[in-house]
């Protein structure tokens, strides 16, 4: 499929705005945010207020959810208010006739595993003897081990997608989506491994847009090609048509640059 109105929820934001700039001329795009912002395209909207939430999903196709808090500092009350949030969203998106939910998940929800070895040793830089190559992938049918109640929150919105996909035939895409930030490029040696350009970032949205209308329901990792990248995309490659275009080494300093 290839709507042609999509609705982006939380469009403010960095994600937001990234897909704003980028996607404006493959799609007519409409957003909505609970901050007011100097932009006509924005309308001002809390999900968790479902009563305002019919209008602004009229006419749109696809959804494209990022009205979560974007810190994993939140606390159980604030999960449970965008929680909340996620139902009215696929609420409003089921009762407006929209054919895809995207859900921008998270890839905390498999944190835990970068407590144990070789992940640990991954994200901390400490490379070792470590071949990039043998490193056991985390893929979307590994069992969830969320990190914190944000995580436990994103593990939540996938879960209701998959009800709702099920139960009402709503195509659900769920993006565990990696390290995405302003600079554009790693902060911190775990970036190395989890880094998701802004290019790569608008392809796997693109990529879940366009994704054939039978795919009712998919989880998939949101990833550069990253050398050190320990998620497994293989199914995102296969299902969407993802092709991540880059890797975070382009980055690292060489050792002449580090000494100078």
């Amino acid at each position: 499929m290839r709507p042609q109105t999509v609705l982006i929820t939380g469009a403010a934001g960095l994600i937001g705005g990234v897909l704003r700039d980028r996607l404006a001329d493959e799609y007519l795009l409409k957003g909505l945010d609970r901050r007011w912002v100097r932009d006509r395209r924005i309308s001002r909207a809390d999900v968790t207020n479902r009563r305002k939430l019919a209008r602004l999903f009229e006419g749109a196709e696809a959804i494209v959810d990022l009205a979560t808090a974007a810190t994993l500092r939140l606390g159980w009350d604030d999960v449970l208010r965008d929680c909340r949030g996620r139902i009215n969203v696929l609420e409003a998106a089921r009762a407006s006739g929209a054919e895809r939910y995207i859900f921008a998940s998270s890839n905390h929800v498999t944190g835990l595993y970068e407590l144990e070895h070789p992940y640990a040793d991954i994200i901390a830089g400490a490379y070792g003897d470590l071949d990039p190559t043998a490193t056991p992938l985390i893929g979307p049918a590994s069992p969830l081990r969320p990190d914190g109640p944000y995580a436990v929150g994103k593990a939540f919105g996938e879960a209701v997608s998959k009800y709702y996909s099920e139960r009402y035939g709503l195509s659900c895409i769920c993006l565990r989506i990696g390290s995405v930030n302003r600079s554009d490029r790693p902060n911190e040696p775990r970036d190395y491994a989890t880094l998701l350009t802004q290019r790569d970032l608008v392809h796997i949205v693109d990529c879940a847009l366009r994704a054939p209308r039978e795919l009712l329901h998919g989880v998939y990792y949101g990833v550069s090609a990253n050398r050190w990248r320990f998620w497994d995309i293989e199914n995102a490659r296969r299902e969407i048509g993802f092709e991540p275009q880059d890797d975070a080494e382009r980055f690292r300093p060489t050792a002449a640059a580090e000494t100078a």
